[in-house]
């Protein structure tokens, strides 16, 4: 990663970029080069004066530099966002970083959508380390931007005016105009990199004849309206969301996407948009915009020589209503002519476009099949185009409302019902018949009509706080255009106990194979046999002569020869063909000398493939009993009781709350967990009062650890629809 050293002949070179608009840059130049190129010869004096002006000029770039930085500097938050993401039918918990800047003495914040995308949480710490809450003020995908707002009641003093940045002119850059870009790379507080713009119109463009579409996933466009600021200015994953800030202290762009294939090429919004954008996200929580129902082109390549192609339309949108059809050539809007040539001119016709208050009337000249027709197309709001989302744990899927957008992608006749973005493997929704399946719509639940999130979220909750004993909920869906009807079975799932093996007969030992190669090693050619690893305490075992180290040459006078290692078990397993309570007589060797050693047979112990487990799919966990072999193997005391955890669900509550695999949960909000069935009825009451955390006491290898588990019982909502993530009881 750059660090922001430079040497100087880079920074002369930089900086000549902006003393050229001063008509300093001829002197610069000559300066410079006098200075090194002067022969040995030349007159000391002389050189020295000129190696004073280089100087002079290195200091008064970093005094511009120091100064711009000083400006910006203290308008700076990272900001860490905790994010609820919908993956494979449920809910996973995560966190994110990035950058921001105070636009205002309110505590508003300037961030990209992406920076904030699928936060709940918002936690933005200022230039002085102090640590503050932020909320979600408005967010618009189209553009990549978001504001957030800080709780500027959580700032220690708070008579102290907020320090915060101003919005320059993008407009006034040209390329080679040297820039900052400041912000947390990687998670890493306050960083600046020097750079110069390299182009001050650049498009992202999918082909060389058309803009092409970035996306966040299917439904969701962005940056349609952006002319980016690239610059060779460093950033890094964290940067995004900070300001790119010219010498004058000014914040001119909103770094947004950083180096490709290890390329030092960074991309920024321009501020003059971020400022409108910024403002409507203030005022409105979202941006108001119009909507004409169609997608254009420019005419490069087409042969044509003045307007812009309609690309295609939408079926009964604006611009269908006014006549307009796929294939016509639109000359003229509002009797000013238009003509995109290029994809890099088409940006800024849509953000003039979007920019018709909702309702416009709008007159169109346009050109179809040779001939000039003209009407008015009347503009609608632009819709968010993915809708809210949440995940039901219970039933175990993700639902989305359906928007315009989404109904068109996926030729839905209207957006009536909602959307199942993903089903959970092994829950309820997933072993009905028929089970529910990604893009489902449902429609009714138990007969209630279902037409949005906070349909299905009052459902929801009014099933989860209410006793009725009721195991089944009915689902009607659309898939396909048939319509389905499907049971949910509620029933509480507890992992079904396997069947335990027949007791049999068992010696309490460990044992290994020793082949004839081994047997060389050791010295004893003839000692093919089983060597003892572990002879288990509190076993019968444990009462005989043996001792680790012992090598079996025979069970009972019959000898045990194993030829590979896939006779592991042979010892064993002619054990269990005796009788429990008898004597087994192991001919054994130790020290080259064979010996007899009588051993009373017992029963066999339980394994963890025998024992109970049990099931809890609200916080992601499964957990078992301990057996005799776990307690060894830990070298547990005797008296240690308990249950193990056995599998946690990725990004699971359990797992958030940094629970693992092994770790031997002792109590529950410090009520002791002997046995499953404590843990059940713990679980339960946990459930029933709803706790806002809950507290795990477990055995972590020689360490007893306290592990905080806090529960969304709420189903979380999120979407850029919203304008912020909400709790809907």
């Amino acid at each position: 990663m750059k660090g922001n050293c430079i040497s100087p002949n880079k920074q002369v070179l930089q900086f000549s970029s902006f003393w050229m608009s001063k008509a300093w840059l001829f002197t610069a130049i000559m300066l410079t080069v006098v200075a090194v190129a002067a022969p040995l010869s030349a007159d000391t004096t002389f050189k020295d004066r000129n190696r004073e002006k280089v100087e002079e000029l290195r200091d008064d770039l970093r005094e511009m530099i120091t100064s711009a930085r000083d400006k910006v500097f203290p308008s700076l938050v990272n900001i860490r966002v905790t994010t609820s993401r919908y993956i494979a039918g449920k809910e996973e918990k995560g966190q994110a970083t990035g950058s921001g800047t105070i636009i205002s003495p309110e505590g508003y914040v300037l961030t990209n959508f992406h920076v904030a995308r699928n936060g709940h949480k918002f936690l933005c710490t200022l230039s002085d380390k102090q640590e503050i809450n932020a909320e979600l003020i408005g967010e618009d995908p189209l553009t990549d931007l978001a504001v957030l707002k800080l709780n500027l009641e959580e700032l220690k003093d708070k008579g102290t005016q907020l320090s915060y940045a101003t919005l320059g002119n993008s407009d006034a850059m040209i390329i080679g105009d040297t820039v900052m870009s400041m912000g947390s790379p990687w998670a890493l507080s306050r960083s600046v990199t020097l750079g110069i713009v390299s182009n001050t119109d650049r498009l992202l463009a999918s082909s060389n004849d058309d803009a092409g579409e970035m996306r966040f996933n299917r439904d969701q466009r962005t940056g349609i309206f952006s002319h980016w600021i690239q610059h060779d200015s460093s950033i890094s994953p964290g940067n995004s969301g900070g300001p790119l800030v010219n010498l004058e202290g000014e914040v001119i762009g909103v770094n947004a996407r950083g180096p490709a294939n290890g390329t030092s090429m960074g991309f920024a919004i321009p501020s003059n948009l971020a400022k409108v954008v910024a403002a409507d996200l203030i005022e409105h929580g979202q941006v108001p915009r119009s909507w004409f129902g169609w997608k254009l082109k420019p005419i490069k390549k087409s042969g044509l020589t003045e307007g812009v192609l309609v690309n295609s339309v939408v079926d009964n949108g604006p611009a269908t209503k006014a006549g307009v059809k796929a294939g016509d050539i639109i000359v003229s809007i509002d009797n000013h002519p238009v003509t995109v040539w290029f994809p890099e001119d088409e940006p800024i016709l849509l953000m003039r476009l979007a920019s018709y208050p909702i309702g416009s009337e709008v007159k169109l000249a346009w050109h179809h099949d040779g001939h000039r027709l003209e009407s008015t197309l009347v503009t609608t709001k632009l819709e968010a185009e993915r809708g809210r989302e949440a995940a039901f744990r219970r039933w175990g899927f993700v639902a989305v409302e359906i928007t315009q957008t989404m109904a068109r992608n996926r030729r839905l006749p209207d957006t009536s019902g909602v959307l199942v973005q993903g089903v959970r493997s092994g829950s309820p929704a997933q072993t009905a018949v028929p089970a529910l399946n990604r893009d489902d719509v449902i429609t009714a639940i138990n007969g209630k009509p279902v037409n949005s999130i906070a349909d299905i979220l009052s459902i929801y909750n009014a099933l989860d706080n209410t006793d009725t004993g009721q195991t089944e909920v009915m689902f009607e869906f659309a898939r396909r255009g048939r319509n389905q009807l499907t049971l949910l079975d509620m029933q509480k799932k507890s992992a079904s106990t396997p069947p335990r093996e027949v007791a049999k007969a068992w010696i309490g030992i460990a044992v290994q194979p020793v082949l004839p190669d081994l047997a060389e090693h050791l010295g004893s050619p003839d000692a093919v046999g089983f060597r003892i690893t572990r002879v288990y305490p509190g076993t019968l075992a444990s009462q005989s002569d043996l001792i680790a180290g012992d090598i079996i040459l025979s069970l009972n006078g019959d000898a045990i020869r194993p030829r590979s290692g896939q006779d592991f078990g042979m010892f064993h397993r002619l054990v269990r063909g005796l009788e429990i309570g008898q004597a087994a007589k192991l001919t054994i060797l130790r020290d080259r000398q064979e010996k007899e050693v009588l051993v009373e047979l017992e029963r066999t112990r339980v394994t963890a493939a025998e024992v109970k487990r049990e099931i809890n799919e609200d916080f992601g966990l499964t957990v078992r009993e301990t057996t005799f072999f776990d307690r060894d193997e830990n070298r547990w005391p005797s008296d240690t009781r308990g249950v193990l955890i056995e599998k946690t669900e990725r990004a699971g509550w359990a797992q958030v709350g940094n629970l693992r695999q092994r770790d031997l949960v002792l109590m529950i909000d410090k009520r002791p967990v002997a046995n499953l069935k404590n843990f059940r009825e713990i679980m339960e009451s946990v459930t029933q009062g709803r706790q806002e955390r809950v507290t795990f006491l477990v055995l972590r290898g020689v360490e007893t650890r306290f592990q905080y588990i806090e529960p969304d019982w709420v189903p979380q909502v999120s979407g850029s629809s919203a304008t912020s993530s909400t709790n809907i009881q």
